[in-house]
């Protein structure tokens, strides 16, 4: 048995959760709902609207206005400083840059470790649980998968905290067997100058048996391009002949579909 063969067994028991997501959605919803609720009840943001009486969605929707990122900033500001407790309980060291789509201007998101496993790399393993269960036949844990991220950096406010791009934080902070499977080096992944980091990737990836890709389809085909001008391949079945799935997300993948193919 194979190391994709071992990884489809062992997460059998996910796809049955999956499958009843499909057909219980609004009631696990309305669990998640009051289950983030009960968790933040005792945050300052929980007394300020009084959790601990919500008991439905209508009381949340009643109780909570809609909010844009300025109501939520000095919050933010406050937890980059090192407070705690102030929008949800645990302690936050990570903060997203988001892309800056409204006003021009990047916002930066507080990553709890609860967000962290339980949507972004949960979210990573159901798309390659239910990618293995439409493909059989697949054998993309037989080689490497080349996922790419961007950069972090230490917050000027409080060092101990990081700033930086999701991907970075996800990577920085990925799980052992995970680190294993994928190029490039954490080093290298991390890297902040584009150009170098495009070269330092094309050298480590170019005589790995990658199988996958993971990534932001405008940042990868960077990559790509670089990878085939270096050596002199016309496609990537050619560099690496096993490819056979590209994760992919961050933007519409469709102004890209005729580049890729």
């Amino acid at each position: 048995m194979n190391t994709t063969d071992i990884v489809r067994k062992f997460f059998e028991p996910r796809l049955k959760e999956i499958d009843k997501y499909a057909n219980e959605a609004g009631e696990i919803q309305h669990k998640v709902l009051m289950r983030l609720i009960k968790k933040a009840e005792k945050t300052e943001w929980g007394k300020k609207y009084e959790y601990q009486t919500i008991r439905k969605y209508e009381d949340y929707k009643s109780r909570i206005p809609v909010q844009t990122y300025d109501d939520i900033k000095p919050y933010v500001d406050r937890l980059r400083v090192g407070e705690n407790n102030i929008l949800w309980p645990s302690k936050i060291h990570w903060f997203a840059k988001s892309s800056g789509t409204t006003n021009n201007k990047s916002k930066l998101l507080p990553v709890s470790k609860e967000a962290l496993h339980d949507t972004h790399y949960r979210g990573g393993t159901d798309a390659v649980i239910q990618y293995l269960r439409m493909n059989p036949e697949s054998r993309f844990l037989s080689g490497k998968g080349l996922i790419l991220g961007g950069n972090h950096q230490h917050d000027y406010n409080f060092h101990y905290n990081l700033v930086g791009d999701l991907s970075a934080i996800l990577i920085q902070h990925v799980s052992p067997f995970v680190n294993y499977m994928r190029v490039p080096s954490k080093k290298v992944a991390l890297m902040g100058d584009w150009e170098k980091k495009i070269e330092a990737i094309a050298s480590e990836t170019v005589n790995v048996n990658v199988t996958s890709l993971s990534g932001v389809p405008s940042w990868l085909l960077v990559i790509i391009k670089r990878i085939l001008e270096k050596t002199g391949k016309q496609s990537l079945e050619e560099v690496w002949p096993n490819l056979e799935v590209f994760f992919h997300g961050g933007v519409c993948f469709n102004p890209y579909h005729e580049q890729y193919k």
